[in-house]
């Protein structure tokens, strides 16, 4: 059965503040069985609930086959869940919507198109004029340090730069929400802490409410507000650690180096290689 479309009834954030800018309600997905002989229905996530509040950073940990993929693209409205609902400020999640973009692992650029053309193309699919289009991709070329590089085409440019244009992509739309599916997984080591250091800058810039997907420990405590830690396949909430480190935050060795981070990186760690059945 798929979720049918409609309002959902507000209710507070975990913190008894805002209303919850997502609100994940019992989401449960299962994927059809392939046509291999004796293939059975693959269940990706059961009775996933999880309410994110209004300009806060959450990450989402968990094994590899989890459905952490599946969740964020229930999130987005790619996929509808096989039951159970997803609100984003109140209204129930149908398909995609302008309120939200999604930045994925790989920057997937158009490789005919420069950086200008593809930070454009965000904004030309939903028809707005020309014009504002471009002012609106120089003025986040700016924003995420891409200034010179206008007239480079994806294959001119590093990995970390493509992602930086994928990420100016998805913040020319002027999104809501801004999820994003292990966007520096690829990338080098050197390369991902500048990406940390550049995604910790852009947060504190307008904070908006961002949902992060990593298979990253450090990466998760180092930019989130609240870390989610999920379950192996069929994939649910485990525990939902809030991060209380002083923000503004830097990539540098004295954060890592904090008791605090290391705490929460060893509870984190813990969680994911207990056996599920101890806390079900």
């Amino acid at each position: 059965m798929v979720a049918q479309a409609g309002a959902a009834a507000p209710r507070p954030a975990p913190d008894g503040g805002r209303p919850a800018a997502v609100r994940v309600d019992g989401v449960a997905h299962e994927f059809p069985a392939s046509r291999q002989r004796n293939a059975q229905p693959v269940r990706a996530l059961v009775d996933v609930s999880l309410d994110v509040a209004p300009q806060t950073f959450v990450s989402i940990v968990g094994p590899s086959g989890c459905g952490k993929t599946t969740l964020l693209r229930i999130i987005d409205g790619l996929i509808l869940p096989t039951s159970g609902s997803v609100a984003i400020d109140g209204a129930r999640v149908t398909g995609p919507a302008r309120d939200r973009a999604m930045v994925f692992q790989d920057a997937d650029l158009l490789p005919w198109r420069t950086t200008l053309a593809n930070i454009m193309f965000g904004l030309e699919v939903h028809g707005a004029p020309r014009a504002k289009c471009e002012a609106k991709a120089r003025e986040v070329i700016a924003l995420v340090g891409l200034d010179g590089f206008e007239h480079h085409y994806p294959g001119q440019l590093s990995g970390g730069m493509r992602q930086r244009v994928g990420l100016a992509r998805a913040l020319s739309t002027e999104p809501r929400l801004l999820l994003m599916d292990e966007p520096f997984g690829a990338l080098d080591a050197q390369t991902r802490e500048a990406m940390q250091e550049e995604l910790l800058r852009l947060w504190e810039h307008d904070q908006k409410t961002v949902v992060f997907i990593t298979h990253s420990i450090d990466e998760a405590v180092l930019l989130s507000d609240v870390v989610v830690v999920m379950t192996a396949r069929p994939g649910t909430v485990r525990e939902v650690i809030p991060i209380e480190l002083v923000r503004p935050r830097s990539n540098e060795e004295d954060l890592r180096g904090n008791p605090r981070f290391a705490e929460y990186r060893r509870r984190i760690n813990a969680l994911l290689h207990e056996p599920r059945q101890r806390t079900d």
